[in-house]
């Protein structure tokens, strides 16, 4: 879903209380441990206990916060220290041209019921071979509570800019998707970004920034919308409002029938697009263990493994399958049936060169590196969320 800086605060989840009980490192290469780079959504034990069980093994993880940190890490390591590579599919192509990843066999991963929006092989392709397989996916739009907030504005990717919300917003902390889904506002294609257009960025990122008075990871904007400190999340998908409770953590489906839910929490992806984030399977190249993380990348496209990575405790998401067995509250929430909508809305991340890339991560620093100022009250004295409330309910 992620770019950069998707996991700051996550220690307070469950996901990562069982991953703090777990070494950092990699493990020794051994039979009976599998080395995996992962988002922490991959980490609950109900998703790995039959995997782990039905293998005799032992699913070791380190938890990653961006594609840059993976690139990194495949870099550094020593060989054979990691298997199973999960991160954004559109990296896959980079690292593959790094030497770093293993081709796949198309064989080995049959259609599982994947959309053709994001089972396009060529997303995960170089030089004509398959590097990486999709399993989960979802969208950097926005979302927002529409208790408080007018969902037909939230329809206009620029609606965000009025000024009865400022004071309102959460940003997500991920230069990447936020920028591009900026870009998206100002008419730029995401994937042709060029210097000229950095200053309109710069500018529309800084009259944002100066309405949100939170800049965040997954874990501080899930819990900001879910407890009323902000009303609106840029950058915000079914990750920041499926199955969030008060508290702001997600509870998994059909694990209790009084689980926490926030029904006044939603998303929606605007009529002038949003990004969309996908995760791939790939395969280190170094890895000793090839046919144990060939057989864990089939487990996790199941449809079993598919809905639980779907309603994990870290972050809802998509199933890249169809066929994951999912009720239809948690359909709901996920807004299945709008699916073939928003992935014709939506673009995949943009891979930009070396330099505009770093371009990008300058805009971002030089606006998020000063605090904002205070938001002001609204100008006719009324409380600019009692305003913006207000016109959530006019029709």
């Amino acid at each position: 879903m992620s770019a950069c800086s998707r996991r700051g605060a996550l220690a307070a989840t469950t996901a990562f209380m069982v991953l703090a009980m777990l070494p950092l490192p990699a493990a020794r290469a051994a039979d009976d441990v599998l080395n995996v780079l992962t988002w922490c959504d991959h980490e609950d034990p109900e998703l790995l206990g039959p995997f782990e069980q039905a293998n005799r093994v032992r699913v070791h993880f380190k938890d990653i916060d961006s594609t840059d940190a993976t690139r990194a890490i495949l870099r550094q390591a020593q060989a054979a220290d990691w298997d199973v590579v999960i991160m954004e599919e559109t990296a896959a192509p980079q690292l593959a041209e790094a030497g770093l990843l293993m081709p796949l066999d198309p064989a080995d991963f049959p259609d599982n019921g994947t959309a053709p929006a994001i089972g396009d092989p060529a997303t995960g392709s170089y030089g004509g071979r398959l590097y990486a397989v999709p399993e989960k996916y979802g969208f950097n739009a926005v979302a927002f509570n529409r208790a408080r907030v007018s969902a037909t504005d939230m329809e206009d990717i620029n609606a965000i800019w009025q000024p009865r919300y400022h004071g309102r917003i959460a940003i997500y902390d991920s230069y990447l998707p936020v920028l591009s889904y900026i870009a998206l506002a100002l008419g730029l294609d995401p994937a042709r970004l060029n210097t000229a257009d950095l200053p309109a960025l710069q500018a529309k990122l800084a009259t944002l920034r100066a309405s949100a008075p939170i800049v965040g990871d997954i874990a501080t904007v899930q819990q900001a919308l879910a407890d009323g400190q902000v009303d609106i999340v840029v950058g915000g998908g079914a990750w920041t409002t499926a199955g969030v409770g008060e508290g702001g953590t997600p509870a998994q489906a059909g694990s209790s029938p009084t689980d926490p839910r926030h029904p006044d929490l939603t998303f929606t992806v605007p009529r002038q697009g949003a990004m969309r984030w996908l995760h791939g399977i790939s395969i280190a190249a170094a890895s000793q263990r090839k046919a144990l993380a060939v057989a864990f990348a089939q487990y996790l496209r199941t449809p079993a493994a598919q809905a639980r990575l779907a309603t994990s405790s870290c972050y809802w998401g998509m199933p890249a399958s169809t066929r994951a067995p999912l009720d239809e509250a948690t359909r709901a929430a996920l807004h299945w049936d709008q699916q073939a909508a928003y992935l014709a809305a939506s673009h995949p991340y943009p891979t930009p060169d070396d330099g505009m890339d770093a371009r990008l991560r300058a805009v971002w620093d030089r606006v998020m590196r000063d605090d904002a100022p205070p938001p002001a009250a609204a100008t006719d004295g009324t409380d600019s969320r009692d305003a913006g409330a207000k016109a959530a309910t006019q029709p």
